[in-house]
């Protein structure tokens, strides 16, 4: 083990329980109990995954994941979120920045080992982008470079919404089932433990962004999705 975690929490009892349990697990813990600092310190130190907590002083948990997204030193770390909030967006809201899991207080510290485990699995099993371009209409997607034009310009996408757009294209016009697209851009086993409904979040985000080329994402009902390649 003897990964770095950074974890970012204001509630100082929970803090000191998490670092100490990590510790106990062999991981070596940083901890902040603000956001202000944890996109600079996350670029520098480079942690193996992040504990975020949602709700917290300076800058909240949102803001901070699509910062470290948004920065090409921090967008491939894992982030799981640690939140109070149950609600449905919340969750939601959180896995379309680009988190990877979350976790809903009160948790027990089993579950958040085992949830850090298999994030940092998955992220190790991660295949490394192949060396080769796909186009479709106005889309091109350079799987060496990691880029994706859409028009001839820029279009910046999460590490997530890449994979998943790179395994659409790759597909050939082949229907992909969520579990196929979760192990294809998570990097996963479809037997490890992360709702389907992560797909759809982030096939959702991914349409928007591609506005009109968003159309040729086709969903088959009851089954998954597919990418159209014509004109």
């Amino acid at each position: 083990m003897n990964e770095k975690i950074l974890v970012v929490e204001d509630e100082r009892d929970i803090a000191r329980m998490v670092e100490y349990n990590l510790k106990k697990e062999g991981y070596r813990p940083l901890v902040l109990h603000d956001g202000s600092f944890a996109a600079a310190t996350a670029a520098k130190e480079r942690p193996a995954l992040i504990l975020l907590d949602l709700m917290l002083p300076g800058l909240d948990g949102l803001e901070v994941c699509r910062r470290l997204k948004a920065d090409t030193k921090t967008a491939a770390i894992p982030i799981i979120m640690l939140t109070a909030k149950g609600e449905e967006s919340d969750k939601v809201l959180g896995l379309g920045l680009g988190a990877d899991d979350y976790v809903t207080k009160p948790f027990s510290l089993k579950e958040l080992l085992a949830r850090v485990q298999a994030v940092l699995r998955r992220s190790a099993a991660a295949p490394a982008p192949a060396p080769e371009k796909l186009s479709a209409g106005d889309i091109e997607l350079d799987a060496a470079k990691v880029t994706v034009k859409l028009k001839g310009a820029p279009l910046e996408l999460t590490s997530k919404e890449f994979e998943l757009l790179k395994a659409l294209m790759a597909g050939g016009e082949r229907v992909l089932t969520r579990e196929e697209l979760l192990e294809k851009a998570w990097g996963m086993d479809a037997s490890l433990e992360l709702e389907t409904r992560t797909v759809d979040v982030h096939v959702g985000t991914l349409r928007r962004k591609l506005k009109k080329e968003g159309r040729r994402i086709v969903t088959v009902k009851n089954y998954g999705y597919r990418f159209e390649g014509g004109r």
